[in-house]
């Protein structure tokens, strides 16, 4: 039968926490999911006997240690994520799939992602990949075939990829420079 000292964490435990805590965001941003499950796995793996109800203590008092610092914020996560992908020539769907699986809200996302330009991103997509308007081979039906499922992979509309992979450079390079500063 467990004791009452089996669900709360030790002194040790939490500060334990609190540096790893500190250790896992000074090195990279993260969500809110994201700390929860990191300190929950690290406690599980550095802990022995410890219970699932101590485990969730910790991670939720990190996840609180980490907001009171002011070093936890899944709105900024996901700005800056989404500018980051948008650089990268990632879709809209892509983009918010990606958010999503980070433990970022559904309100959240929409609101990330609401002025991404897939049109702009595809053009990107186009140029990272040698595609469309940076084709340098010659085009058959293999490579035709090839470069509009890599749109449709990617996220992009069937209408995008084919915008895309008719654009002529010069239209491309238009379109890259209407929107340089997402």
């Amino acid at each position: 039968m467990p004791s009452c000292m089996d669900e709360t964490p030790t002194s040790r435990m939490l500060s334990w926490a609190r540096n790893s805590t500190i250790y896992r965001l000074e090195r990279r941003m993260m969500t809110e999911k994201q700390l929860f499950e990191a300190i929950a796995k690290k406690a599980r793996q550095k802990f022995e006997d410890i219970s699932e109800a101590q485990i969730k203590a910790l991670a939720d008092f990190a996840v609180k240690f980490a907001y009171e610092l002011k070093v936890l914020d899944d709105v900024a996560f996901a700005e800056i994520s989404t500018r980051a992908a948008v650089r990268s020539g990632k879709s809209k769907k892509a983009i918010a799939f990606k958010l999503a699986s980070k433990g970022i809200d559904g309100e959240t996302v929409v609101a990330a992602v609401e002025e991404v330009d897939d049109l702009h991103s595809a053009v990107i997509f186009a140029r990272k990949r040698g595609f469309g308007p940076f084709r340098r081979g010659d085009l058959d039906e293999k490579r035709k075939a090839k470069e509009l499922a890599a749109f449709a992979r990617n996220g992009f509309s069937f209408a995008i990829g084919k915008r895309v992979f008719e654009m002529e450079r010069e239209d491309a390079e238009e379109v890259l420079e209407a929107n340089p500063a997402f």
